[in-house]
Order: structure tokens, then C-alpha cells, then sequence
């Protein structure tokens, strides 16, 4: 196909904007899907997707549309909005050569949107710029489209109005779309080479890995023997195709497509965002911009019963090949059983896979409380990594300890900026540039420790600002922590999935809390049953559970007072024995009542 016909294209958008209401539109409009077919969010394929509202896996789209006559053909690449998946938006926006740039006119532009324009600004990408959601009683258009003009240093004229609830708008966005979005061009034209740039895959039980692709260089068909440049694996394609929604095949895919290639392999870590495929004897360079995607928040996943271990095993494999931004290796607790370690992207990553284990596979599990990665220099001056507070070393053995931080963007309405600082304070912040963003709204530039931006700081963020604050946040360098081992005793034997590290500023509150919570939470024993919180080297925070107390008197009537003493002191002692013999016995639900959230 001529690549002058063609027209490459993304939506990003904060979560909540109507980017996939706008897509249902589109597709409408140019015939893609039958109206009798119309659902909501039809490129959300995902039941979470749609329970929560939020894109979680990007689905591409072929659309063609005729404009003065001329048939054209709209490729859009629908992204995940939350910051947890930046890395794939990134691929996404590297994979087109235009992106709308949506934005709620009932709540303006929000920090995450900065974030993600960013870096279609580097990707040198043409940004259409829409205000949304303009049918609303509580839009404020006017003052969108300033804002958003200031933003970009475009006319206000330049900006699109849209909703896409009613479909207004959108035929003049198609138009534009066409007109202002350039078309593809192939860099290598003329070469038997071919390069094609990994954004997306997925897995099928029969055909195994489904990689969606867009074709930069040449041609692939499904004679071709082609190669990843990272896992140097190579594979014959089982089928091509393109999407129309739905997988169509086709015979080849050509310089400036977007498609799908069936490789048939089965093993978890071959294919992953971002890789080049190539011809197996290209002598091109693979396509710039590959990371591995670097895991920042970790929990450890228990079954709740230990006859599904096997059964966990074998759905985070599952998972692994339609997700290789999360890992796991196995690890065995004394009192959990074996269960998994796993490094996920954010919290709302590690939300969607337990979720996703919770309701594909119908898995009970037990999850550890989040950490994040350490780097700890003991006195010996040997520097290790410590995923887990299981392994950080004792008060004492430590010399430095070194925590990532991430650099955030807060947007909030500028009433609710003294109870929003008052917040940063307790997170330990270090606030830089603060700046009017607007319609009475204020920026703040800050950094934070990482441990404190996954210690619910999105959740009290929401609340100081009564929902009206958006957050965005990236990853930044190591810096030196002043943080301790916190353990939890239990009839002073150390519970090792209650251990976490925390701020020394707050380790006396946090051994409080947690103390206070086991002393709820766990059941009488037949002895009295201390709990301490233990850090610094010394125990910080006690509380003691009483005995049951068995009435060993109670069938004696009348008689010497000293029958009743024998056999109170006889109770006395063999209780003093358990205690100096016995084990605390820790149910199940204490273990999943201490790591959920009041």
C-alpha cells in the first residue's frame, strides 16, 4: 500500500477522559464495527477493563475512511493512561507518527497527561490537541482550551471540541486527523531488509505468542524466517494479519502497517515491548529504545492453601506470556508455606495480577505487604540487594542504606495547597518548583522517597484534595535512607511476614500500629501470649494477649480452701510449661487480616 494513504495514530489521555469512549466513536463513524455489533469500550476486551473503567492492555485498530474521494487507512493504537504502564505508552507512541491529545473539559489538564505529552513531544510526534466530554453541564470549555493552548503554543482555533458520548465533533476530528497527521516513511526503502518494532503481544493456548508489530522497513511475509534482536530467537510465522477489530489474515504486512504476526513459541521470556524483528540475516540495526522493564514494587504471592501452590506456579507462568513486566521466583516462609516473589511495575500492576489470579484462575491468595528494593553496605563493606525485609540485615550490621526515588508532579486545585504541603511533610517530601497551572489550579515539583509513595499516598493524596489532585510520578536515582528493620515478636519468636522497613522517624508509631492490630486480630492462647515490635535493637512496643482460663474448681463445693490452692498452683504451673514449650499457633486469616488495609 501507498504509505501517503496511510495515517499512524494514538489517544493519550489522563485515566478517565474519554479516551475509549472517543474510540468506540471512531469506529462507528468509519464502519468499522456494525452499529448492531456497538458495545462500550470495545478495544477494552478485558472484564476488569470494563468494571473499573481504565485501559489496561493497548488493542490496536484498522479503520478506513475516504476523505474528498480518497480512501485512506487509519491505524489507531489505543494506550494504557495510568503511569504504571508508561514504558508501553512509550513503545506505542514510537510505533505512530501522530497522537490526539485529550482532555476533560469538566476537569482540565492533569499531571499524568503532562507526563505522557512529554514523551510524545520527544518521540517528535504531531499532537492534535481535543477538549472532551463538551456535552457536559460542568464543562468548562473555555477555559480548557486556554490552558491547553498556553500549554502547547498552538491558537486556541487549533483546538478540537469533541464528546464522545453524542459523536459531536468527531467527523471534523477524522478530517483532521487525516490532514494534519503526516504519513509514514520507510528509511531503508528499496532494501531486501525488513524491521518491524514489537509494542504489544499477547497469549493464545493454541498458537502460542501474538506479537502486534509495526512495520518500519520492507516487507514481512509468511514465507520469511525471522529473528528477535534481543532473545536472538528465531521463528516462521504461523499467520499475519491486521486488525479490524478482530485478527483478519493477510498475506503480508508492508512499511508503515501495523499488524500481528502468530509465532507459535510457548516459552514465557522471548517476546517483550519494545524488541526489533528482523529478517534472521538483516544486516540493519535493531530499532533504538529497548528497556527491560525494571520491577519497583515487590510482595511476595501466597496460596492460601498449599495444595494450589502448584496451580500458582503454573498461572504466573500464564501470565508471563502475555505480561514479561512482572517477575517471580520461588520462595518458602516458615509459616506461609511456599509461595512466590514478585516484582510488579506499581501498585495498580500488582492490584490487576492479583486480581487477574484471583478471577482467571480462581486463586485464594495471600499477599505480603509491599516493599521496594534496598541497597544495604553492611560493616564489612559489602554491598547487597535486599528485595525483601526478610533479608535486610540486623540493627548493627548495617553501615549505609541506599532507596530509590522518584521524581512528582502534583496538579491541584490551589484551595486545598496548605492541607496538600501538610501531607508532603508527613511523606517526607522535598518540595521544588511551585507554579499557577490556571483556573485558580497550582503545579508542585517535588521528591520523594519511593517506600513513601507506595505507603498509600495516592489513596491520601485523593482525600486531601477531596478527588480533584492527579499525581504522576517518575523513577529517579538512589539516595542514602535513614530507615530500620521493624520485626514483629509473637511469644518472642520473630513472625517473619509481619517484618518490613520503615523510617526511622516513624518506627515507633508504625510498631505501634502493627502491635496494636496483632493484639486485635489474634486469638487467645491457653497461656499469656506477648507481642512486641522489635527495632533499633531493643523492643519499642508491647502488648500482652491473657491467658484462657479453664475453671479447675468449679465441680469442688464446701470442703478446705487449701484443696482449691493445689489445684489453682497446679493450672499455674503446667501453664508457666506451655509457655516456656509451646508455639503460638497463627491462623490463616491473622496472616490476611494484618496485611489488608483498615
Amino acid at each position: 500500500m501507498d504509505l501517503k494513504y496511510i495515517r499512524n495514530f494514538s489517544i493519550i489521555a489522563h485515566v478517565d477522559h474519554g479516551k475509549s469512549t472517543l474510540a468506540d466513536r471512531l469506529l462507528e463513524l468509519t464502519h468499522t464495527i456494525e452499529k448492531r455489533k456497538m458495545q462500550e469500550q470495545v478495544l477494552d476486551s478485558m472484564e476488569l477493563e470494563r468494571e473499573r473503567g481504565i485501559t489496561i492492555k493497548m488493542k490496536p485498530v484498522r479503520m478506513e475512511y475516504t476523505l474528498s474521494g480518497v480512501p485512506y487507512v487509519l491505524n489507531l493504537i489505543d494506550t494504557p493512561g495510568h503511569i504504571d504502564f508508561s514504558y508501553e505508552v512509550s513503545r506505542a507512541l514510537k510505533a505512530v507518527e501522530g497522537c490526539i491529545l485529550l482532555v476533560d473539559a469538566t476537569q482540565g489538564v492533569q499531571a499524568q497527561t503532562l507526563t505522557t505529552l512529554g514523551m510524545a513531544k520527544e518521540a517528535g510526534l504531531v499532537i492534535v490537541p481535543v477538549v472532551s466530554k463538551i456535552d457536559s453541564p460542568l464543562a468548562r470549555i473555555a477555559e480548557v482550551k486556554k490552558e491547553m493552548a498556553v500549554l502547547l503554543g498552538v491558537p486556541e482555533d487549533s483546538i478540537l471540541q469533541v464528546s464522545g458520548k453524542t459523536g459531536q465533533g468527531v467527523p471534523e476530528l477524522l478530517r483532521e486527523i487525516v490532514l494534519r497527521v503526516p504519513p509514514p516513511h520507510e528509511e531503508f526503502s528499496g532494501t531486501k531488509s525488513c524491521r518491524s518494532l514489537i509494542f504489544d503481544f499477547q497469549y493464545s493456548n493454541h498458537t502460542g505468542v501474538i506479537i502486534f508489530i509495526r512495520v518500519f522497513d520492507g516487507v514481512v511475509t509468511k514465507k520469511d524466517i525471522l529473528s528477535f534482536a534481543v532473545a536472538k530467537r528465531k521463528f516462521t510465522p504461523i499467520e499475519l494479519g491486521i486488525f479490524l477489530p478482530k485478527e483478519m489474515p493477510v498475506e503480508s504486512l508492508s512499511a508503515g502497517e501495523i499488524g500481528y504476526i502468530v509465532t507459535g513459541i510457548k516459552e514465557p521470556g522471548i517476546a517483550s515491548v519494545g524488541d526489533t524483528i528482523s529478517l534472521l540475516k538483516d544486516s540493519l540495526p535493531a530499532l533504538p529504545g529497548y528497556m527491560s522493564p525494571r520491577p519497583v514494587v515487590w510482595a511476595s504471592l501466597y496460596p492460601e492453601s498449599q495444595d494450589d501452590f502448584d496451580a500458582l506456579r503454573q498461572a504466573l507462568d500464564r501470565l508471563c506470556l502475555s505480561d514479561s513486566s512482572f517477575t517471580h521466583e520461588e520462595e518458602s516462609s516458615g509459616l506461609l508455606g511456599r509461595g512466590f516473589r514478585s516484582g510488579f511495575l506499581g501498585m495498580l500492576h500488582l492490584e490487576i495480577i492479583t486480581e487477574r489470579l484471583r478471577r482467571e484462575f480462581r486463586l485464594e491468595l495471600v499477599v505480603t505487604t509491599p516493599s521496594i528494593t534496598y541497597e544495604v553496605v553492611d560493616k564489612q563493606g559489602k554491598h547487597a540487594i535486599v528485595y525483601s525485609p526478610t533479608h535486610f540485615p540486623e540493627y548493627g550490621r548495617v553501615e549505609k542504606v541506599f532507596e530509590p526515588w522518584a521524581s512528582i508532579k502534583i496538579i491541584t486545585p490551589s484551595d486545598y495547597l496548605g492541607a496538600l504541603m501538610q501531607l508532603l511533610y508527613a511523606h517526607e517530601v522535598i518540595v521544588g518548583v511551585t507554579e499557577s497551572f490556571g483556573d485558580n489550579r497550582t503545579a508542585v515539583e517535588a521528591e520523594i522517597p519511593l517506600r513513601e509513595l507506595m505507603r498509600n499516598f495516592f489513596d491520601e493524596i485523593k482525600s486531601v484534595s477531596s478527588g480533584f489532585a492527579s499525581l504522576s510520578y517518575t523513577i529517579g536515582d538512589l539516595r542514602e535512607a535513614d530507615v530500620v528493620l521493624l520485626e514483629i515478636l509473637v511469644a518472642d519468636e520473630v513472625v517473619p511476614a509481619f517484618s518490613r522497613v520503615v523510617s526511622r522517624k516513624r518506627v515507633e508509631e508504625e510498631a505501634e500500629e502493627a502491635v496494636e492490630k496483632l493484639h486485635t486480630v489474634l486469638p487467645r492462647q491457653l497461656f499469656s501470649t506477648k507481642i512486641q515490635g522489635k527495632a533499633l535493637g531493643r523492643i519499642i512496643s508491647s502488648r500482652t494477649i491473657s491467658a484462657l482460663r479453664k475453671d479447675v474448681t468449679g465441680y469442688l463445693y464446701g470442703g478446705d480452701i487449701t484443696r482449691k490452692k493445689k489445684l489453682l498452683e497446679k493450672q499455674k504451673k503446667g501453664k508457666k510449661k506451655m509457655k516456656d514449650r509451646g508455639r503460638v499457633n497463627i491462623p490463616q486469616e491473622v496472616f490476611i487480616k494484618m496485611m489488608k488495609k483498615d
